[in-house]
């Protein structure tokens, strides 16, 4: 049973990486959840993790996001949030020609369909009640045009800029939006997409539970968006100053 003077918070994408750590870091500050992702021996281990840790309830629902029938079973599920965190969302490397098109459409209905519309749905919930912070997970790819990253990089220049703009719309109705843009973060998240990382790339990754620390710290204070780690905050400085051709051949031979 909620306790009405409690924060709640909808985590999606919760059974790995910086959303697991997100579930850990508002466990902590003594916040309900409801955790979502398609593994459900995953959540049910973090859940019984967090519960007895932190006396805290810990609703787990399985759904696939990539699939309406995944977005509208949690919009179903739950009634209201105070912060909603998406997170879920995943990449693959290769060319855009040679790999199934099947499974970059569906890179398209994670990372864009499926966070548009929970926003969509729980944003106007906390409107009504005057009060609320979502975060949305893009990452530093949003600033760049990545060959091998395509579609990537193009999905997450979309949260960027939907965060971006959500913050402005919503932050004098009660409601803030910030944008996580995380760099190389130590997750599963490299294996998933068939990255192979650079001895730089390594040296500057973050690991996943200070991404998820800086991340609710960002979110509090209402920040429009937050990147993580020193090496990484002067992409989007560089990316602006970097003619485009000179960019394209960078980023291709960093992803090579």
């Amino acid at each position: 049973m909620r306790i009405m003077d409690k924060e709640r918070a909808l985590v999606t994408g919760a059974s790995s990486g910086i959303g697991m750590e997100i579930a850990r870091t508002l466990a902590s500050q003594n916040c309900d959840l409801v955790i979502c992702a398609r593994r459900k021996n995953e959540l049910e281990k973090l859940s019984k993790e967090l519960t007895e840790k932190y006396n805290i309830d810990c609703e787990v629902i399985v759904a696939d996001l990539t699939t309406e029938q995944g977005i509208n079973s949690v919009i179903q599920k739950v009634d209201e949030v105070d912060i909603l965190v998406n997170n879920a969302g995943f990449g693959i490397l290769g060319n855009h020609t040679e790999m199934q098109s099947e499974r970059q459409l569906q890179m398209i209905d994670l990372n864009i369909h499926a966070l548009t519309k929970l926003t969509h749905e729980f944003s106007n919930r906390m409107v009504k009640k005057g009060s609320g912070k979502i975060m949305n997970v893009a990452s530093i790819a949003a600033y760049i045009s990545g060959p091998g990253f395509a579609v990537y990089c193009a999905t997450k220049a979309y949260v960027l800029s939907y965060s971006r703009a959500l913050h402005k719309e919503l932050k004098n109705r009660g409601v803030t939006v910030t944008a996580l843009c995380p760099g190389y973060v130590v997750t599963g998240f490299q294996e998933v997409a068939g990255m192979k990382l650079s001895r730089m790339e390594k040296l500057s990754a973050v690991p996943a539970n200070k991404v998820a620390n800086i991340a609710i710290k960002s979110m509090r204070k209402g920040r429009r968006e937050v990147m993580p780690g020193m090496v990484n905050k002067p992409l989007p400085l560089v990316t602006k100053m970097t003619p485009m051709w000179l960019q394209l051949i960078i980023v291709n031979q960093i992803l090579k």
